[in-house]
């Protein structure tokens, strides 16, 4: 049996919403300037901002914080829907992928890891992180 610690379901699958979010957020620029007549500057700024944001993110998933901002960016979608409304069904849909994504990644690490401890256990060695007993 492999070691829980080695891949992360969640990083995983946090990562694959970020990225394909990223493609959204990248596309809502050319919206924002032709059909929200926003200023060219602003909308690059934003679309493309947002887009950088998200793929450094899926890259910075094995630091704990990088989660929580990944939730900053969910909610920074939605709330470009005052801009482009379409934004507020199309970030709410990322939001709760992303929000599906992270609990069950951490549902599937939890469940891993419990197995991983239990087969160490019946097979006499002490799990990762545990002491082994005199």
């Amino acid at each position: 049996m492999s070691n829980p610690e080695q891949r992360s379901p969640r990083r995983g699958m946090c990562a694959a919403i970020l990225c394909l979010e990223a493609i959204a957020l990248g596309l809502t620029t050319p919206v924002m300037i032709s059909v929200a007549d926003v200023d060219t500057g602003v909308a690059l700024s934003i679309g493309l901002g947002l887009m950088v944001v998200c793929l450094l993110l899926s890259g910075m998933l094995r630091k704990p914080w990088a989660y929580g901002a990944g939730w900053a960016v969910q909610l920074a979608a939605v709330a470009l829907g005052f801009v482009v409304p379409i934004m507020f069904v199309l970030g709410g849909i990322f939001a709760l992928l992303w929000g599906t994504a992270d609990l069950l990644g951490r549902k599937i690490e939890r469940e891993r890891a419990e197995a991983y401890a239990a087969f160490a256990a019946e097979q006499g060695t002490p799990a990762p992180g545990t002491t082994p007993e005199p």
